[in-house]
């Protein structure tokens, strides 16, 4: 800061050769440039200082916040930070992807920065791979069927972008690949701008706000009719709404509750709303969802087919995979415990 007689001289940047002047119009031509000077009162300042120390800040935080076996975990410029115990202690797919057999802090440290390392998850480096496949996965189902034209489009949610409406099925693929129940994002750039280049749209780029409801709305804005929308196990609620809005509307909605191993008692009932519910370690949803399915797809980590249109999904996915099947009638849920995720005590 310089001061002058009557007024308070705000400098910002690199300055130029030979130093600031007091030439409004020259140094205001600086600011594409990030830097320049403006006079401002004495008043003014301490707000200034405010202002620019917060927006200092928002731009330099990327903070992400997850669910990972139970446990919520905060990502803050790359470093991962569990900040609660998971309430998984063994999980078949972990086991398998990650070779950790027991679950703890420790492991599922490791395993979000795995991630991180591998595929740029939360960072400006994310790839989009749309080749990783993982059995009745839903961004697999959903890709399937778009592909065969049973879904126009796809709500899902992306870290670094929030809510996105993607049209190209590999972008839907791409976003879903190993990613796990996001609570909250921070917008990064290169990921929203991959995503609007290659079939997909942010519900809110300024803000990567997750709002399934509203992006429900947005896609029928767009211009479809038939849309896939993933609703995470904490933001249960919102499936009862994304139902009425779709009744409203006069479209269709295959709703897929996903990430329902924390589910609460409370809202375990909202699911009964969904089409496909994928059930994680929850006993809740087990217990009063699954004997509600008309169709089971897996056994360790059951996805339940609640409705005709789910049931439909499930068939296609299941024609167009090459491995083998076998189909008979049981009363559901089918379980085997010993393939099952084991929660802690």
């Amino acid at each position: 800061m310089e001061e002058d007689s009557s007024e308070v001289w705000w400098f910002w940047g690199r300055p130029p050769e030979g130093g600031w002047c007091k030439d409004t119009d020259r140094q205001v031509q600086r600011l594409s440039e990030g830097a320049g000077c403006l006079p401002v009162k004495p008043a003014w300042r301490n707000h200034l200082l405010a202002a620019f120390h917060t927006l200092r800040l928002k731009s330099a935080l990327s903070v992400h916040e997850i669910i990972n076996r139970g446990a919520r975990v905060l990502i803050r410029n790359g470093e991962v930070f569990v900040l609660t115990e998971p309430m998984v202690s063994y999980c078949p797919f972990v086991a398998a992807v990650y070779g950790f057999k027991h679950i703890d802090k420790t492991a599922v440290k490791r395993a979000v920065e795995m991630r991180i390392e591998k595929f740029g998850l939360f960072t400006d480096r994310r790839a989009f791979p749309e080749n990783l496949v993982v059995p009745y996965g839903t961004s697999e189902i959903i890709k399937t069927c778009m592909e065969a034209g049973l879904l126009d489009c796809a709500v899902t949610v992306c870290d670094g972008a929030g809510t996105v409406i993607s049209w190209s099925p590999s972008l839907v693929q791409g976003i879903g690949a190993y990613l796990t129940g996001i609570v909250s994002t921070s917008p990064i750039e290169n990921t929203i701008r991959y995503i609007e280049r290659h079939g997909g749209a942010v519900l809110d780029a300024e803000t990567a706000r997750i709002d399934q409801v509203e992006g429900f709305r947005r896609a029928v804005e767009l211009g479809y009719r038939r849309v896939a929308v993933t609703v995470a196990g904490f933001r249960a609620c919102q499936i009862p709404r994304i139902r009425a809005l779709a009744r409203r509307l006069g479209v269709d909605a295959a709703i897929f509750s996903v990430c329902n191993t924390c589910v609460k008692a409370g809202e375990v009932d909202c699911l009964r709303d969904a089409d496909v519910v994928c059930a994680g370690a929850s006993r809740l949803v087990k217990s009063r969802i699954g004997p509600l399915a008309r169709m089971q797809l897996g056994v360790g980590i059951p996805v339940f087919m609640l409705t005709k249109l789910a049931k439909d999904l499930a068939l296609e996915y299941i024609r167009s995979s090459e491995i083998g099947y076998v189909a008979f009638r049981c009363k559901m849920p089918y379980l085997v415990e010993e393939r099952s995720p084991k929660l802690r005590e």
